[in-house]
């Protein structure tokens, strides 16, 4: 079951948040932390997959603070609008609605509340981690965790790359595993977006087992 709130971060600024529930009571809560193509049918499928696996899982739209309802594709015009309503995000921003959807997850369950993200919302996952009150953190493919590296998380934390990919070069992940032997940091033989079933980087294997390693991750950290 899914459904829209709109949620306030402390600043005031309202935003749309998609909640996927499970069919029982919650194992636990996670938030889901979209890509620069917004809160779009991908990442409400990467909710709706994680409410099917226990958990109360929400998306708040990020893109809300400079436009409102933005949902793209990964092609063509799409993807130029995407880079460029990227640029206007402010990290400390995203931050605060992200601060604010796991308030709002934690209240709905009372239990732990972990954030997974994608792209963009890899490197915002590993600074929540670092930064915000956050039970367990996994990364996908975040281009900005290398410049966040120094920073330590206060919370178990698990990251995942693509060995292929012509965004993030493979020195920059050997700079994370440097900084944070601790954390598990795996390769994968594909590209930047391997685990999106709509990009033509999609990589089957990889995504599957990259999801079969985070979903044991943080249900042994969350539940």
């Amino acid at each position: 079951m899914s459904k829209h709130v709109k949620l306030k971060a402390e600043d005031g600024h309202e935003f749309d948040l998609y909640v996927a529930a499970p069919a029982g009571e919650p194992v636990a809560a996670l938030v889901v932390i979209q890509e620069i193509f917004g809160v779009n049918a991908y990442i409400r499928s990467v909710a709706d997959g994680y409410a099917r696996d226990g958990f109360l899982a929400v998306a708040p739209a990020l893109f809300d603070r400079v436009e409102r309802g933005v949902e793209l594709s990964y092609e063509g015009e799409d993807m130029q609008k995407a880079m460029a309503l990227s640029k206007k995000l402010n990290m400390d921003d995203l931050l605060k609605d992200t601060a604010a959807a796991i308030e709002y997850a934690r209240g709905q369950t009372g239990k732990k509340t972990g954030v997974i993200g994608y792209c963009l919302g890899g490197s915002i996952a590993w600074l929540a981690a670092c930064r915000l009150s956050v039970d367990a953190g996994v990364g996908y493919y975040g281009g900005k965790i290398p410049q966040y590296s120094a920073e330590q998380p206060k919370c178990p934390v698990m990251l995942h790359f693509g060995s292929k990919d012509q965004h993030i070069p493979r020195e920059a992940v050997a700079k994370i595993q440097a900084s944070h032997p601790d954390v598990p940091v795996y390769l994968y033989d594909a590209g930047h977006g391997f685990n999106c079933d709509a990009r033509a980087s999609y990589d089957a294997a990889s995504a599957k087992l990259a999801r079969e390693r985070s979903l044991e991750f943080i249900k042994t950290n969350l539940t």
